[in-house]
């Protein structure tokens, strides 16, 4: 575990920032160096840009506070909910606020939405796995307590006590690479607007429910059921990617048939 990136005399950079910015820089110039291949221009990928991070920290933040107020914010100063350096983001609510700003944007630039959207699928994954290393450099999002040969060990003072872990995050960081391999590809080759946005909803949200089982940082009163936050929301984004696929695909083949 390596939280300080670097310590200016008591003004401390820490990894998780740092992979958060590398991952949203990588992201957006991956998506700047995609988006001609559908006639947008690259510039308006990079204008997009701080909308993205304002709706990702923003949403990402709150998503956090709400789901773990009583252990980090009950007791704390009101001020540490804006301490984002410090760590404490939840990838799903980046999500969301990233997709509102998203929206704004395309409605006030007059993009198509969802061309915009296919260009930012894959970079999505991207970003993603540079923020899980992050996270696995900060010690947070840990894994279930494992004496299998694939287990990570953190200090003695994290909160597993230096026992093994499955390294989830590690899990998190291979599949979302792979994830957006797969996506790069298929963007070449997509039949229709919101196709590779929609797949990434179905695909993300099935790898994400797997990984949950492997994490162990949740307190039982955190759990929605049987399952996690994360688990929960995928029964949103599951069916949320397969409807956005049937309707796209059914008006692409209404504009084929009208030319």
């Amino acid at each position: 575990m390596y939280r300080v990136a670097i310590d200016l005399g008591g003004f401390i950079i820490y990894w998780y920032g740092v992979m958060l910015a590398l991952g949203v820089l990588a992201g957006i110039w991956t998506a700047s160096r995609r988006a001609p291949l559908t006639g947008i221009a690259s510039n308006t990928v990079v204008d997009l840009g701080p909308w993205l991070v304002v709706g990702i920290l923003v949403g990402a933040r709150i998503m956090f506070a709400i789901t773990f107020w009583d252990e980090f914010f009950v007791d704390a100063p009101w001020y540490e909910i804006f301490m984002v350096r410090h760590g404490g983001l939840v990838f799903n609510g980046g999500l969301v606020g990233a997709s509102l700003a998203c929206i704004i944007f395309a409605r006030v630039k007059h993009v198509p939405l969802w061309k915009l959207a296919d260009i930012l699928a894959p970079s999505i994954s991207l970003g993603h796995a540079f923020g899980r290393i992050g996270c696995f450099l900060n010690g947070c999002c840990y894994g279930r307590a494992t004496d299998s040969a694939f287990a990570v060990h953190f200090p003695d003072s994290h909160a597993t006590a230096g026992i093994g872990v499955h390294p989830v995050q590690l899990y998190s960081v291979i599949l979302n690479f792979a994830l957006y391999f797969s996506l790069a590809f298929v963007y070449r080759r997509k039949k229709f607007d919101g196709q590779v946005f929609g797949l990434y909803l179905v695909i993300y949200a099935c790898l994400r429910f797997f990984v949950e089982f492997f994490r162990g940082d949740y307190h039982p009163d955190e759990y929605i059921g049987i399952f996690t936050p994360a688990q929960a929301f995928s029964f949103i984004l599951l069916p949320a990617g397969i409807i956005l696929i049937a309707v796209q695909l059914r008006r692409g083949k209404a504009k084929a048939r009208d030319y």
